[in-house]
């Protein structure tokens, strides 16, 4: 391996990158175990976690080019009986500067943003079921593609 910096590329002098990451913070996070501590002792099984996700963007300054993009994560484990094991929701954001053409616009909050948070809100939700007693939530990769997809089509249906 060289000693050497690695050197990023930066863009040419006057111009902006299409996506600046500002900064990326909690929001909102939440973990509850209704049944402790009698859960831990009578749980002879792994839960089933079933997990809902939505994005939500919105911009921060009326005809500014900064946003807000929030991913909602809720992942509610339950045993075969429907005995109610945790609760944890996580609400993960970035602020984000786009420098894109307006038809681009959509897809960058919706897609290639939430791309970007993606894994960081994975390892916390990861992170604080475990630290709750639980096996940890691994959340799948998301295709935010076909998630942004559906959301338009739903939307034009409802037109």
């Amino acid at each position: 391996m060289s000693d050497q910096p690695i050197q990023l590329p930066n863009p040419p002098a006057g111009e902006q990158l299409p996506i600046t990451l500002n900064i990326q913070f909690t929001k909102d996070l939440s973990f509850e175990v209704p049944g402790a501590p009698g859960i831990y002792a009578t749980l002879r099984e792994q839960p089933r976690v079933d997990l809902a996700l939505d994005v939500q963007a919105r911009p921060l300054q009326e005809g500014e080019n900064v946003y807000e993009i929030a991913l909602i994560i809720r992942a509610d484990a339950k045993t075969s009986d429907g005995t109610q094991c945790f609760i944890a929701e996580l609400t993960y954001c970035g602020i984000f500067t786009l420098n894109v053409p307006e038809e681009h616009v959509e897809p960058v909050l919706l897609v290639e943003c939430p791309r970007l948070l993606f894994p960081f809100a994975r390892n916390i939700l990861a992170d604080v079921t475990s630290g709750g007693g639980f096996p940890p939530v691994m959340l799948n990769p998301i295709d935010f593609v076909q998630l942004w997809q559906n959301r338009r089509g739903q939307t034009a249906g409802n037109a």
